[in-house]
């Protein structure tokens, strides 16, 4: 794959960017909202790397136990504490704790503990104060970033390993915690966690990435193709990464055809408007199969609802000519469904206006329904 579609830098986000960057130098926390694709981990990571942090990065959708969970922030930290200062800081502090850093010769050093499974709270105790005790000891930053949070309710089921990350996230003044979520969590109101939301690009800062990209690859735009281009991605960084990869690919493999034969007007570099279309039916032809999972995993009245939100986006998706329309009726299940597709992040809420938030789900599901 061509790294020309690989952003070398952050799309857009400037403004966002110094936000964030603010946040993290005094050392606050913070919860970033917003879809997948939306660039929150990449917001992240650049923001870090400007006031000189570290990342830490546990994704708990991976955590399907505590132990794991656990064995993920192990292997976390000794991926980026790695100089000879860190490790014998390590060693030294390891020492007041139930768990040993054993360096073999040909691997990574690693964390080994042994303990009852009810005494693994001690290690979870020992493992979140390890960043805290670096940074102070060593002068260093640390932005802890925790991915699909909630996730640990499936096993945290009384919420005692919840409850005490809130604790740290708050105590602990020389580490960072961000928190990767969709949509907000009513916790966070009653904290000093600071709460942003990222909402889809502005098309003008789309299109300035992706007609340098192009250019970078030999190709550019004609002009009503890239409104096509930006009508389709709708501000989605994700997608239009996607989106481009998938042009490049369609119109280079066309013109290195040897069997092909061009005229004499015609430039195989130039991108026009139904190469847009052509390349976005064949990319969702490939995920139709992900999608077609997607909608038989949602319970019904999601499905439908999502379905209607495709075709037929609305800022008052409870008004009751809306509901007559698309046959739903007015209650709790109708606002479930829209809370349910929002906290999933496939649907944009009020904000914004009510419609698909992943813009190539939202052509698949127009092209399958009309």
């Amino acid at each position: 794959m061509n790294d020309a579609f690989k952003p070398k830098g952050l799309i857009g986000r400037q403004a966002e960017l110094e936000q964030i960057c603010a946040i993290l130098a005094a050392d606050q926390d913070l919860m970033l909202t917003g879809v997948t694709g939306s660039g929150r981990r990449s917001l992240i990571r650049y923001a870090a790397q400007h006031i000189g942090a570290r990342v830490l990065e546990i994704d708990c959708l991976r955590a399907i136990t505590s132990s794991r969970f656990l064995a993920l922030l192990a292997e976390g930290m000794l991926h980026i504490f790695t100089t000879p200062e860190e490790q014998a800081l390590i060693e030294q502090w390891t020492s007041a704790y139930p768990l040993q850093l054993e360096q073999p010769t040909t691997h990574q050093s690693h964390f080994v503990w042994q303990v009852p499974l009810n005494d693994e709270w001690l290690i979870l105790q020992a493992l979140l104060n390890l960043p805290q005790a670096i940074a102070e000891q060593l002068s260093s930053r640390v932005v802890f970033v925790f991915q699909n949070f909630p996730h640990i309710r499936s096993w945290d089921r009384a919420g005692r390993w919840e409850s005490y990350l809130r604790q740290e996230i708050q105590r602990q003044n020389r580490v960072s915690y961000v928190i990767l979520a969709t949509t907000p969590e009513d916790w966070v109101e009653e904290s000093q966690v600071q709460l942003f939301s990222l909402l889809p690009l502005h098309r003008h800062e789309l299109e300035t990435w992706v007609v340098e990209a192009m250019a970078a690859a030999g190709f550019r735009f004609e002009d009503d193709a890239l409104e096509l281009f930006l009508d389709y991605t709708e501000g989605h960084v994700g997608d239009a990464i996607a989106l481009a990869r998938r042009i490049w690919s369609d119109r280079r493999s066309f013109y290195q055809d040897e069997k092909t034969e061009f005229s004499l007007s015609f430039s195989p570099n130039l991108i026009q408007l139904h190469h847009i279309h052509c390349s976005m039916l064949r990319l969702v032809e490939d995920l139709s199969l992900t999608f077609e999972s997607l909608l038989l995993l949602l319970p019904p009245i999601q499905a439908r609802l999502l379905e209607s939100l495709a075709i037929d986006p609305t800022d008052s998706p409870h008004s009751r000519l809306y509901l007559q329309k698309h046959q739903f009726s007015r209650g709790g299940g109708f606002q479930g469904a829209l809370t349910g597709l929002e906290q999933k992040g496939l649907i944009y809420g009020a904000k914004i206006g009510y419609r698909v938030a992943m813009p190539l789900l939202s052509f698949w599901l127009k092209h399958r329904i009309l």
